[in-house]
């Protein structure tokens, strides 16, 4: 293994329990060793996700009960490598998430991972900005691009598309030459308008499954009820994907019905769509929002302000 210098302990953002963001405090623990194939990241910074304050407030989901520490998105810079690695060596600037849901542990001063869930850091991008990228862009991306194969002149409907996948996934589908109908509340509309939505829809305000039509891709992060909604949108042969495990049972077999796909799908660490959005980004054609900066010691604030509902794009914590 090739190291740096490298301390025992860090710092890093723990839970005892489930509950509000109060659970959440500062704890020491011993600094990870990476393993064969894995590198060590000293943390720069990283995002956060509606996964962290999900997984920080109730069971079901993918984690075992706490204590542990969450955080996926990780932006940083390699200080160790282990046996096996060829991509990176100490002093390399990376991006990346840590494989989801198990390799959690980003909200902390170091963390390891497999090399290949990373790739080299955008010069474009500091780490603040570099942090809002892997999760929320790589899901976009995994579902626009590896599951749908998005099209030019296709028509996508994004909902919720002014929040952290959102906006990735407009800009994507944009780059692909797609048309863009995005959903969020009226007050976001004209941020919509400068990620590139050709049509906004104020959620509150319209039947979207009456509303809209002749989709061929549609992207939910809400939910079974709304997945079932975006069905009616499609034209023959469309696709809905459900970013939130919407229930398989109901809709696929409206799906049926309606002579369109519907399917679930969750993000998974990966080096070639890291890659990828890494030239979107040096291309100036993905460029991500900034919802909110704080330290790691104020985690628990930023969680607060993520349970709202309401930010705009990311919300990113420092680690000094």
């Amino acid at each position: 293994m090739t190291t740096t210098e490298i301390p025992a302990t860090m710092r890093a953002i723990g839970q005892d329990t489930l509950g509000g963001p109060e659970v959440l405090h500062e704890i020491e623990r011993p600094v990870p060793q990476p393993g064969p194939s894995e590198i060590l990241v000293r943390v720069h910074a990283t995002a956060l996700n509606p996964t962290d304050w999900k997984h920080r407030a109730r069971a079901g989901m993918f984690l075992p009960g706490p204590p542990f520490v969450l955080g996926w998105d990780v932006s940083g810079v390699v200080v160790a490598v282990a046996g096996g690695v060829t991509l990176f060596a100490p002093g390399d600037e990376v991006f990346g998430m840590l494989p989801y849901p198990h390799g959690h542990g980003a909200a902390a001063e170091y963390v390891t991972g497999p090399a290949r869930a990373f790739a080299p850091k955008p010069r474009a991008l500091d780490h603040v900005r570099a942090a809002a990228v892997p999760l929320a862009a790589l899901t976009a991306w995994q579902a626009l691009v590896d599951t749908a194969n998005v099209q030019a002149g296709q028509r996508v409907l994004v909902h919720a598309a002014a929040g952290g996948v959102g906006h990735f996934a407009v800009q994507i589908a944009k780059a692909r030459g797609a048309y863009v109908i995005g959903t969020a509340s009226a007050a976001n509309h004209e941020f919509l308008r400068g990620v590139g939505v050709d049509e906004t829809i104020d959620y509150h305000a319209t039947d979207i499954a009456a509303a809209v039509r002749d989709i061929d891709v549609a992207i939910d992060p809400l939910g079974t009820d709304n997945a079932l909604a975006s069905i009616h949108t499609l034209r023959p042969g469309g696709i809905v994907i459900s970013l939130v495990g919407a229930d398989p049972e109901r809709i696929g077999k409206a799906a049926a019905e309606a002579g369109v796909r519907a399917v679930n799908m969750l993000v998974e660490a990966d080096h070639a769509g890291m890659c990828a959005l890494a030239r979107m980004v040096e291309e100036g054609t993905l460029r991500p929002t900034i919802a909110g900066v704080f330290p790691l010691a104020e985690a628990a604030t930023a969680h607060a302000l993520g349970d709202t509902g309401r930010t705009v794009g990311k919300l990113v914590l420092t680690v000094p």
